[in-house]
């Protein structure tokens, strides 16, 4: 965890919460207890900060300072509102192009998807508050400084997500294997927003059941799934191909 990007102590992160800063993520001690944490405790779920329990070694390795039990890490991006970024991509003319990834939970992960959205004129990411990866120094290094150049939003709920911009005209595709139908079938010229599962587990099945379209990339060795990055970078080059075949 970048030093610079770091806020200790369970006081200090009540303040810079009440105070707005952008907090990525909280880690608390497992087995902390009191009145202040439990104040902590009610500031980070009535802002819905993500945050998760950890064992006091855990936090010892973050800081080597007296955390009380808890080391928040400051994101270094400021988050889009989804209503704002959905409503100033259709006002531009442009066809829109969203990604929306589903409890994806590594960093490295979620560095390289930067990238590569970026590389291929993403018009923004939609992740959830909860469950998601962080955007911390390895998310920074592994987009190659492209994080802060394709705007992310932070979601209460994907699938409220998905029925905002379903309800804004835009279709929406998800990554999975539990379908038939080919990417290579699937129409992505119209407004698209695509969407990736989690590492382990893929879309979850509620997600599932709302979106307008599946679609699947064929696999021909005998491992079963992709790296969701690299999966991520076929679906994104496919809109690309599709978009750019009559220039």
């Amino acid at each position: 965890m970048d030093k610079e990007n770091q806020i200790f102590g369970i006081r200090a992160i009540i303040e810079a919460v009440n105070a707005g800063k952008e907090i990525d993520k909280v880690f608390l001690q497992s087995d902390a207890h009191g009145e202040l944490m439990t104040e902590l405790l009610k500031t980070l779920k009535k802002n819905s900060v993500n945050f998760s329990y950890v064992p006091a070694e855990k936090l010892n390795r973050l800081t080597p300072n007296n955390h009380q039990g808890a080391v928040a890490t400051i994101a270094p991006i400021r988050f889009v509102k989804l209503e704002t970024l959905v409503e100033s991509v259709i006002e531009s003319g442009k066809t829109p192009l969203f990604l929306i990834l589903d409890q994806l939970s590594d960093a490295r992960n979620f560095g390289a998807i930067i990238r590569t959205a970026e590389c291929t004129g993403v018009d923004g990411i939609i992740v959830q508050k909860t469950g998601s990866a962080p955007v911390n120094g390895d998310t920074v290094k592994t987009s190659a400084g492209a994080v802060f150049n394709v705007p992310i939003c932070k979601v209460d709920h994907i699938k409220d997500a998905i029925f905002y911009l379903q309800g804004s005209g835009i279709k929406t595709v998800a990554a999975t294997e539990k379908t038939e139908d080919s990417l290579y079938t699937t129409s992505l010229k119209e407004p698209v927003a695509i969407i990736m599962g989690s590492e382990d587990r893929g879309i979850n099945p509620s997600v599932l059941k709302i979106v307008d379209e599946k679609a699947k990339l064929p696999l021909f060795g005998t491992i079963g799934s992709l790296n969701v990055s690299v999966a991520c970078g076929a679906f994104l080059y496919e809109a690309v191909r599709q978009r750019h075949a009559a220039d």
